[in-house]
């Protein structure tokens, strides 16, 4: 605990250290007398406890940091953040210290105390492109930092509640101060959605942009990006980009910025500490590697998966380890990983969305599974084990390879290759004419399908892109991942 002065707020206040709040166990504050936050120095609130403390707390400004004791004992401490629909109800709305809000209706047996006041300065708020940088010259190593949406791209908004992006090189830069200090980043708002809500056609945008920043000299490029379909974007940027003469780095966050837990500001450091300084030329993702803030994991983009719904380290490479780490700021990279390219950056599309990718299961009907790959030119089946489907679904298989469109097979386990040669029914299934895709996640061969696809236009021309390794996702068989 530190106490010091905080004018307008408290005599005297009390700092709570990061990480130190502990449920079910009292807090130990040091305060004084505490008065109302407009009011001028030295005119302090009345000793006695007021009857109904509702009309004063509910008159705090939002940002306000109090502890209120209820009637009935309990205690809570946090920001009032406003709660405009239950005012009326007497429900006071705090953000607590685990980062979760919680409603609290105040009886008139209950107190607060005042910790601490809102900043009164407002926070920078800067039309997207309003600002312009500035001018760097062509000897000078910048990264340019290009954003999508999603959680690592928002902040906290008082007058909501909740969040809303981050907008604008210069509020970017205000909100993460850190992202300059090892030398200019160059932010670009290309995106503004959930990354549920990105389309393969956002792909090939993001590709034009990673061209564009390399070709006006980036030493690497940043895509801050929704963490749900992070995979997706960096196995399908590894498949458009060729001759990459730097990084390119996709960075997400799994907490929200209003939580003290939040891993959108180291992540997004660390991903800007990869662009500017490792040896890669290769699309890759960088995020926790464990639950500490000082230590990466700089995966293959078409390797990882997100692994957990919601823990900091929830990417994970499968098949085969990180290309590399960030400890401490000192990053280190695989001999194994691909190095810069002499450039220039290309994008190399288009893609072609003519294709579905599909999950088997038990109880999985021919007729549903046709339907969804009806006009499909190609389809990515992520089948169980070694790469198997009910025998019931054959017939639907050969008819559509005869019919000219190309069948390949994954598998959903988390580990692991298909191999048709084991049992009859992979056997079955190699010779109707599906393409085993060795250890490929599916989510990796149908952006690799997509991409295929939109380069060749005879079956027999995309199964040889799909069987052929682009940006290392494919290795020989007995290749040991790490040792490529």
């Amino acid at each position: 605990m530190i106490a010091g002065a905080f004018p307008g707020a408290a005599n005297r206040v009390a700092y709570k250290r990061p990480h130190r709040a502990a449920p079910n166990r009292r807090a130990e504050f040091i305060r004084g007398r505490a008065r109302p936050v407009d009011a001028p120095v030295g005119v302090g609130m009345s000793n006695e406890t007021p009857a109904d403390p509702w009309p004063l707390v509910r008159a705090l400004p939002a940002g306000s940091r109090i502890e209120l004791r209820t009637g009935d004992g309990r205690r809570y401490l946090g920001t009032l953040v406003p709660n405009p629909v239950a005012q009326g109800d007497r429900i006071l709305q705090l953000k607590l210290d685990s980062g979760y809000n919680v409603g609290v209706r105040i009886d008139p047996a209950a107190s607060f105390d005042l910790l601490a006041a809102p900043a009164r300065t407002a926070p920078p708020s800067v039309a997207a492109g309003s600002a312009a940088p500035p001018a760097l010259s062509s000897e000078t190593p910048w990264v340019s930092v290009l954003t999508t949406g999603g959680t690592i791209a928002s902040r906290v908004d008082y007058e909501t509640g909740g969040v809303r992006p981050v907008q604008g090189e210069a509020e970017i830069l205000a909100f993460y101060p850190e992202l300059g200090r090892s030398g200019p980043v160059r932010i670009q708002t290309v995106l503004d959605r959930l990354s549920e809500d990105i389309q393969p056609a956002d792909w090939v945008t993001l590709a034009d942009h990673v061209v564009g920043a390399f070709r006006a000299g980036a030493r690497g490029v940043v895509i801050a990006h929704g963490t749900d379909t992070l995979s997706y974007t960096a196995a399908a940027l590894s498949f458009l980009l060729a001759d990459l003469p730097g990084p390119v780095v996709l960075v997400g966050a799994q907490r929200s910025p209003d939580r003290p837990s939040s891993d959108g500001p180291s992540n997004l450091h660390a991903a800007v500490e990869v662009a500017r300084r490792a040896a890669l030329g290769e699309v890759v993702v960088v995020m926790h590697a464990g639950l500490s803030d000082t230590e990466f994991a700089i995966h293959r983009g078409n390797w990882v998966r997100k692994m957990h719904a919601s823990r900091r380290d929830a990417f994970q490479s499968r098949n085969g380890p990180p290309l590399g780490s960030v400890r401490d700021d000192r990053i280190t990279v695989e001999p194994w990983a691909r190095g810069p390219q002499p450039g220039p950056a290309r994008h190399e599309g288009p893609i072609d969305t003519r294709a579905a990718l599909l999950w088997f299961y038990p109880g999985l009907r021919p007729e549903t599974a046709e339907a969804i790959v009806r006009g499909a030119r190609g389809v990515v089946i992520a089948g169980t084990g070694l790469g198997h489907v009910a025998a019931l679904h054959l017939p639907w298989i050969r008819a559509a390879v005869a019919d000219g469109t190309v069948v390949a097979m994954t598998t959903q386990c988390l580990a692991g290759r298909v191999d048709p040669y084991v049992y009859a029914t992979g056997r079955e299934l190699a010779r109707a004419g599906v393409l085993y895709l060795d250890d490929l996640l599916p989510e990796t061969a149908y952006v690799k399908m997509l991409w295929a696809l939109g380069r060749a236009g005879a079956p027999e021309e995309v199964r040889a892109l799909l069987a052929a390794d682009r940006a290392g996702e494919s290795l020989p068989r007995r290749t040991v991942r790490g040792d490529a």
